[in-house]
Formats: C-alpha cells, sequence, structure tokens
C-alpha cells in the first residue's frame, strides 16, 4: 500500500482505514508504505497463528520497537517483555490467576462489585445522569484493589491512579500513529503523560518500599512480587516490582473497564439484545444480590461478553518484530521487520464471519462457533503470551453486568453509537452518559 493511499486516510480515521486496507487485502499480508517505515499488517488467522503460536520465538515484542517504546516508559520490563524477563514475571504471577484461585476469589469479588452497585441507587433515584466509563472504571477498580491488591492501594490511591492510567492511554495516541518520531521530538500529550507517570510512581513506590521491608506470606500481588525472584535468580528489584504492579493494577482496571463502558450504547443499539439479556438476568438473579451461584445461568451473558470481544476488543493492537528473516503468507519479511496483529480487524474480516459489523451474540453458542479459526478470534491473544487475566475478566464482567441489570435499566443521553479512538487500549471516542432506571417488580414477582 503506497503512502499516498495510506497516510492520508490513516490520518483523517485510523480505524476506518485499516478495516478498509484490511478488507481490501483479503487475507494477504499488507507492506504499509509510510515513508522509510514499512510496518507489515497480519490479519489472516493463518498467518496470525504463525506470528502468535507456532513461530512464536521468531516475534517479539521489542521494548526498543517503535510501537513498544511508549509503553515500555510507563511500563518498563516485566509481564509485558519478552524473553527470560517475561518468563520470570509470568511465572511469578501465573499461581494468582488460576482458574483454581479465581475461583477461591469469587465470593469476595460478588461482595465488591454488589457493593460498588449499591453506591449508584442515589443517581437513580434522583434521575442524575452518570458517566458509563467512570463508573464502569470505579467499580472494576474497587473490586481489583480489594480482591488482588488486598487493599495495599487504598481507595484514594486507586482514584488518583486510575484517570492518570487514562490519560497515559490517551496521551501516547499520537506516538502510537507516528511511531517512528523520535521520542527526543515532542508530539502532542507527551507532556500529560511525563505528569500522569510521575503521579503513578508517587503512589506505587512507596507501596513497594514497604511492602519489601515486609512482604509476609500474603497472596497479594504486591506481596507476591516482593517475595519473587528475577530472571537471574535473585529478589526483584524495587522497579522491577513498580513496573510488574502498574501492569497489573492497569490490565486488570483498563481491560473490563474499557469494554463495559461500549456494552450500554451497544443494548441500547440492539434492543432484541437488551431484552434477551434482561430476561435472562431477571429469571437468573432477580432481586438478589449476586453471587457465584448465578454464572452457571448467565449463559447468554457470557455471549454478549464474547460477542462484545469481538467487536470492541481492549487490546486492538499488537505489533511485534521479526528476530530473523521469515517467509508469511508468500511474503518474505527481513530480519527487524515490524509486524502488525489486531484482533480489532481480523475479528471483523468477512471471509471468517458473516455478516460481520453487526452484533450477534448466537455466534457464540455453545456449538456453534466451533468451526471458525482459533487466530479468527483472539481477543486475549494467543500462544504463549496470551493474556494470564482471561479468566478473571470473564468472572468479573458477568458479576457486573448481572449485578446491574438487576437493579437498573440504563437509558442513554445519545442514540448514537460512539467511534472508536486511538489509544492504548479500545475506548469509546465519545463520553457515554445514561440514566438509570431502577427495575420495576410487581410483589408476585
Amino acid at each position: 500500500m503506497p503512502i499516498h493511499r495510506t497516510l492520508p486516510r490513516l490520518i483523517r480515521d485510523p480505524f476506518g482505514a485499516l478495516q478498509a486496507i484490511a478488507e481490501e487485502a483479503d487475507g494477504e499480508v499488507v507492506r504499509l508504505e509510510l515513508g522509510w517505515f514499512r510496518p507489515y499488517l497480519v490479519t489472516n488467522p493463518d498467518h496470525v497463528q504463525h506470528v502468535l503460536r507456532d513461530n512464536v520465538d521468531n516475534y517479539v515484542r521489542d521494548g526498543q520497537g517503535l510501537f513498544w517504546r511508549p509503553i515500555r516508559r510507563l511500563l518498563g520490563e516485566g509481564i509485558l517483555a519478552d524473553g527470560p524477563v517475561w518468563e520470570a514475571s509470568r511465572r511469578n504471577l501465573q499461581p494468582l490467576f488460576s482458574a483454581k484461585h479465581v475461583e477461591s476469589l469469587v465470593d469476595s469479588m460478588a461482595d465488591m462489585i454488589a457493593a460498588a452497585v449499591d453506591d449508584l441507587d442515589r443517581y437513580a433515584r434522583e434521575g442524575t445522569p452518570i458517566d458509563a466509563g467512570a463508573e464502569m472504571s470505579r467499580i472494576v477498580h474497587l473490586t481489583v484493589i480489594k480482591v488482588f491488591f488486598r487493599d495495599r492501594i487504598t481507595v484514594e490511591q486507586a482514584e488518583r491512579m486510575v484517570p492518570a492510567l487514562d490519560t497515559i492511554a490517551t496521551s501516547i495516541a499520537f506516538r502510537l500513529l507516528l511511531p517512528f518520531v523520535p521520542n527526543a521530538v515532542p508530539l502532542p500529550g507527551d507532556r500529560a503523560f511525563r505528569r500522569a507517570v510521575r503521579t503513578i510512581d508517587e503512589i506505587v513506590f512507596p507501596i513497594v518500599r514497604e511492602c519489601r521491608r515486609d512482604p509476609g506470606d500474603g497472596d497479594d500481588i504486591v506481596a507476591t512480587l516482593c517475595r519473587a525472584r528475577g530472571a537471574d535468580g535473585q529478589p526483584l528489584t524495587e522497579q522491577q516490582v513498580r513496573d510488574d504492579v502498574v501492569t497489573m493494577f492497569g490490565a486488570a482496571t483498563e481491560t473490563t473497564g474499557v469494554l463495559l463502558t461500549w456494552l450500554w450504547p451497544v443494548l441500547q443499539a440492539h434492543p432484541e439484545v437488551a431484552g434477551r439479556l434482561y430476561a435472562e438476568v431477571d429469571q437468573v438473579v432477580g432481586s438478589d444480590r449476586v453471587r457465584r451461584e448465578h454464572l452457571a445461568g448467565l449463559g447468554y451473558t457470557r455471549m454478549v461478553l464474547d460477542e462484545l470481544l469481538r467487536l470492541y476488543p481492549s487490546g486492538w493492537l499488537f505489533p511485534r518484530t521479526a528476530v530473523a528473516g521469515d517467509v508469511i503468507g508468500g511474503v518474505r519479511l527481513r530480519p527487524r521487520a515490524t509486524v502488525l496483529i489486531s484482533p480489532f480487524l481480523t475479528q471483523r474480516l468477512d471471509a471468517h464471519w458473516a455478516d460481520p459489523l453487526e452484533f450477534r451474540p448466537d455466534r457464540f453458542e455453545p456449538g456453534v462457533s466451533g468451526h471458525v479459526h482459533r487466530y479468527a478470534y483472539f481477543p486475549f491473544g494467543g500462544g504463549p503470551h496470551q493474556c494470564i487475566g482471561k479468566h478473571v475478566f470473564l468472572v468479573e464482567a458477568q458479576l457486573i453486568v448481572a449485578a446491574m441489570l438487576s437493579r437498573f435499566r440504563p437509558r442513554l443521553a445519545s442514540q448514537a453509537m460512539p467511534g472508536p479512538q486511538v489509544a492504548a487500549s479500545l475506548r469509546p471516542a465519545s463520553e457515554v452518559r445514561m440514566t438509570l432506571l431502577p427495575v420495576q417488580r410487581t410483589l408476585a414477582a
């Protein structure tokens, strides 16, 4: 794709341009000509599998690579790195996110979510509109700091960290769109990025220092990292603990909060989906507080979330750097070539999904989606780098949706479906404001 066809479109409408390019390519590998920067866009599920699983050792998350550079400025080396450092971080954190451990936390998660949703009652009674993104984030971070950080991060500290992380996610937009611009050249958002990083460091470093003095035997994320050993067999440094704490706090709050912000305009745009979802929650949860026992009955809720992840994956772009030369789909890549993989694009391809832009949760009805290529749907990544928080997300998101809809019905201020915003995560470009209407139940019900 020559520069005169790619760059103007990417500047005007990045997501629309990338979708159009992916559809034009029809599964072929595309080299995007952007001056001297020439990344390869890979969308075919077979090719995605080659990069993320079959030849994974050749495709790394290069901290010096153009796309990873702004992320590395915040998160350093650790669970988002590669090689021995990543292996050590994943080994240290994996036990906290195993299905067995998450299962032991479900009751605590349900209690925290129910209490956080209780706080919305006053807005519903007064008819006061809320910012859906802010409230979803609040519910998620209250749950995360209680369940995974055991209150080492206070509510007040979390309320400073979350806006700082939001600022970082949006302020690096120009760095993502113009990755070839050196850090020494200022771009819009750089100053806000630095301020936000300072805010996070002011909060996290003292927490880490205190825990390192006496980590105890707790199973929270901070204590686990303070007792852990790095790739060299030595205790993690203060900086290493800080990097993984920030990464895990950001990932644990960002993915769920951002994805659930998309849910409300989607339900308004698809009343038939909303009606079926409301009916399931009414039948399974009713007027109860959401509990672990309800999860088994929330099958359609899970299908809605799966379809939401298909169209609006929080992690929308996975850049990789080729260590050695390779051939993908007949295209020869040189060493150090940048490869761009995007669930947002692959999960919307006509070749693999019928009516791909339609929101249809029935695609994920048990037994129906088995024919879909494993890498036609990969919102949590794939191969050894698949997100370790996948199981946490699926449990937490179902509990939040059930808790919200057992109490309220959303009515949005705008009828328009928001478009996506270029940021580190796939978030709505405009604020989602809605009024919560209390669910009315008869005494007989």
